[in-house]
């Protein structure tokens, strides 16, 4: 593909170069190729940029010749060509070739095409399927952007996504406004069930949720990346337990990556993981481990008493017995990462 405009260009037969042009795109439209296809397709054809801005449709984006699609408006300069509501641009960076506007007229024709074929393969306004299509990390950003847009999401924005285990059951015409969790602040997001989980949308940076099930929330990131930040609140989820519902990637840091990357046979192989399966088949062993996540989680034993209403010298003693079954104290720092550790990748194991 590389140079192969350039090498049209200089052909002695102009109508031959044309029909190559052509024959390029009929091929693209023959196979039912999708706009991400067409963008990336003519950027490597044309070797420079390219690009649509359809604003009521929810699509500015634009793609290199290096392979990369991303929100992008026309540049001061480009090369314009106008279908319906749709502008279609070409940017080249010095003298434009002999081609340039063949295939920019080409690109225009075959773009506003797929533009329709998009839009009537989308959910309407309102459907829940439409939330689940913005968090897909296998939909095209063309798909995800016009999604965006149906929701009344700017592309250009940042949101985060909360994924909560359950939530009241919703009808579908409600569904796309459903919270999944009750917001700080008057912000609603738009929520839908994906799968088991409800799936919220949060457009409001500053918002804080809080859930009365077990939710993960997301990293803030940009709305067209909003898969990032559903795979983090994915892997937040996994963490959280009754004694801390409510789990923020963002608290995570390190500890992200590496639940991310452990795997099912390293879980099985830790003998901590195994010393809390032996507690949790004990008689009143569950009741233990709902003292140990406690602890865990606030660091304290009277902090920890309160969060599973007990006495605190009744957590006190218990935490005795967890350490003589354990093996090891949390009277220190290590023996307490020790246990958070040993309490998360059970959590993972059990998810």
């Amino acid at each position: 593909m590389k140079g192969l405009l350039l090498r049209l260009s200089s052909l002695d037969s102009d109508a031959e170069s044309a029909v190559r042009v052509i024959g390029f795109f009929d091929a693209l439209m023959t196979d039912r190729a999708e706009l991400a296809t067409l963008l990336r397709s003519t950027a490597a054809l044309a070797e420079c940029p390219v690009g649509v801005a359809a604003p009521g449709r929810g699509l500015v984006l634009r793609a290199d010749p290096d392979g990369t699609i991303d929100l992008g408006e026309p540049p001061s300069g480009a090369d314009l060509r106008e279908y319906g509501d749709a502008r279609f641009w070409l940017a080249r960076i010095g003298p434009a070739l002999p081609l340039d506007e063949m295939v920019l007229e080409r690109f225009a024709l075959a773009g506003s095409l797929l533009l329709d074929r998009t839009v009537s393969n989308l959910p309407a306004v309102g459907d829940p399927a439409l939330v689940e299509l913005v968090v897909s990390a296998t939909a095209g950003i063309a798909e995800r952007s016009r999604a965006l847009h149906l929701l009344g999401i700017n592309p250009t924005s940042t949101l985060r996504v909360a994924v909560s285990t359950s939530a009241p059951e919703a009808s579908p015409a409600s569904a796309s406004v459903q919270p999944a969790v009750r917001p700080a602040s008057c912000t609603t997001p738009r929520s839908a069930p994906v799968g088991d989980h409800l799936v919220s949308l949060w457009t409001d940076s500053d918002a804080e949720p809080t859930a009365d099930v077990r939710t993960g929330v997301g990293p803030v990131v940009p709305a067209i990346r909003a898969a990032d930040s559903w795979r983090d609140a994915c892997t937040a989820l996994r963490l959280t337990s009754p004694e801390a519902p409510v789990v923020r990637a963002d608290d995570l840091g390190g500890l992200l990556v590496v639940v991310e990357r452990l795997r099912p046979e390293d879980i099985a192989a830790s003998p901590d993981v195994a010393a809390l399966d032996r507690i949790a088949v004990e008689s009143g062993g569950e009741d233990l481990l709902a003292i140990l996540r406690a602890f865990a989680v606030t660091d304290s034993v009277r902090k920890a008493a309160a969060l599973v209403f007990r006495h605190h010298s009744t957590v006190a003693y218990r935490l005795e017995q967890a350490e003589s079954m354990l093996g090891f104290s949390f009277g220190n720092a290590g023996g307490r990462f020790r246990l958070q550790l040993a309490l998360t990748m059970r959590a993972l194991g059990l998810s």
